[in-house]
């Protein structure tokens, strides 16, 4: 299920615990970023924090692989 989220960075998220795969769609973009290998704890804080695009940024990005679609 995707999620719209309160954030100026990102638009919406979703997370499929069955291949751990975290999808980002980022303010201003069409396109989705797939984080592979995600744990399904990194998506409960993520959800859970009071400032979404900075956990994004901090936890995120840059340490996961991703793909774009």
């Amino acid at each position: 299920m995707t999620e719209q989220v309160d954030s100026s960075l990102i638009k919406s998220v979703s997370y499929d615990a069955a291949v751990s795969i975290l999808s980002v769609v980022l303010v201003g973009e069409n396109e989705t970023y797939e984080y592979k290998n995600v744990p399904e704890s990194v998506y409960k804080e993520l959800m859970a924090a009071e400032s979404k695009g900075s956990y994004f940024v901090k936890n995120i990005k840059g340490k996961y692989d991703f793909t774009k679609k």
